[in-house]
């Protein structure tokens, strides 16, 4: 089976530039197909600020109301995504920006109300479309996945980017041997998290337990790790989270 990278890049990484520049010129040497899947958080909050929108939080997740929706379409779908996109065509590949909404590759719900939080237009995947993917990738384009989804009815909906990629990675297992690998701005999940080099090596289903239980893992990387994990349940090969694409500096999560 042929293999596939599917690559996902957000986090600090996105707005600085040095770093940005090193992981397109690492990904546009990635032999084989490929799929790149960005967030944009930062972005999105330094534009609805610059707007006079409030952003909030809750869990590490953006409530996502009416104005905020706007917002992150028009960062994640056009400004964070064509830039990529562009960035990627002067370095020889031939990459497409897509959102969920696209080719409908990926359809989602809203988010019914959780523990009584209604995070707005937040959308959770229902499926995404492999063979659809298949086919682009399959004519030699590189897919640029923006983490926005659709509901069949006309609605766009702001959906984690960590799902986006663990979603088009398990939709695509069927037809590639896929890695799929989370890059950001530390090197991988680290132990101590004011040490930069304590990361954790390999985490399984029951590491991952005992790390959330005693506070190791916390925040916004235990739902990082629960879509890591899932997405080796369904059928993905390896899946890595690392500071740099290729780097033996990493942590592999294993069943």
């Amino acid at each position: 089976m042929q293999q596939i990278t599917v690559i996902k890049v957000g986090g600090a990484v996105v707005e600085d530039d040095a770093q940005l520049t090193q992981l397109l010129t690492d990904f546009s040497h990635i032999a084989g197909p490929k799929v790149l899947v960005h967030g944009g958080g930062r972005r999105a909050t330094k534009v609805a600020s610059a707007l006079g929108i409030e952003s909030h939080m809750v869990g590490g997740r953006r409530i996502t109301d009416r104005q905020m929706l706007d917002v992150v379409t028009m960062v994640y779908g056009g400004l964070v995504n064509k830039n990529l996109v562009a960035r990627l065509q002067a370095m020889g590949i031939n990459a497409i920006g897509l959102t969920g909404a696209d080719m409908d590759v990926i359809r989602s719900h809203k988010r019914p109300l959780k523990d009584g939080i209604d995070f707005g237009f937040v959308g959770d995947v229902d499926r995404a479309d492999g063979q659809r993917l298949r086919s682009l990738i399959d004519s030699g384009i590189v897919p640029v996945m923006a983490p926005l989804t659709h509901d069949g009815k006309g609605n766009i909906l702001n959906t984690n980017a960590d799902t986006i990629a663990a979603e088009t990675a398990k939709a695509l297992a069927p037809y590639y041997d896929v890695t799929l690998t989370y890059c950001f701005e530390k090197k991988g999940v680290l132990a101590r998290p004011d040490d930069d080099d304590s990361v954790i090596p390999t985490i399984t289903r029951a590491d991952f337990a005992r790390y959330v239980a005693d506070g190791t893992i916390a925040g916004g990387m235990i739902p990082k790790i629960e879509n890591a994990l899932d997405a080796i349940s369904r059928g993905v090969a390896r899946v890595v989270i690392t500071g740099r694409v290729g780097s033996d500096t990493r942590t592999v999560i294993t069943e």
